[in-house]
């Protein structure tokens, strides 16, 4: 499947979150509700499957799609962390507001912080997902 330019090129949402081809992305918090043409599109993006939970090698990105009442979304960042490369990003994804299992921008900042990422800037991901890329402040990074 090849997804319109708009959709899936440099400027758009996907590309703004940094994702291109040859990528390895884990996966987690995968269920029935999350925006399965958005993921296609992002497969078709980095060329290949995205990782599963049980992933133990490097991950270039990990995806992590996440509602209210999924848990603790610090934990859940800290564990994502793990088998992240150095200089890489969490892309969370969450529902858009009113949606069912939206999350307050504040607790994401919080539980962002608390686990030593910074957030940037929301895009679009879809018809009911928002996403922000996560990633650890510049000091960290050198």
């Amino acid at each position: 499947m090849n997804a319109p330019a708009a959709r899936s090129g440099p400027g758009s949402p996907i590309g703004r979150l940094g994702f291109i081809a040859g990528q390895v992305v884990q996966e987690l918090g995968y269920d029935d509700d999350i925006d399965h043409e958005w993921r296609a599109d992002l497969v078709d993006v980095v060329g290949a499957e995205l990782e599963y939970d049980d992933f133990t090698g490097v991950a270039d990105v990990v995806l992590l799609w996440w509602r209210d009442g999924d848990g603790d979304l610090t934990d859940a960042l800290v564990d994502a962390l793990v088998n992240l490369a150095d200089d890489a990003a969490i892309v969370l994804l969450t529902p858009k507001r009113g949606r069912e299992g939206e999350v307050d921008p504040a607790d994401i900042e919080e539980a962002a912080v608390t686990a030593g990422l910074h957030p940037t800037g929301t895009v679009n991901a879809g018809t009911d997902w928002c996403a922000q890329r996560l990633v650890p402040p510049k000091a960290a990074r050198r």
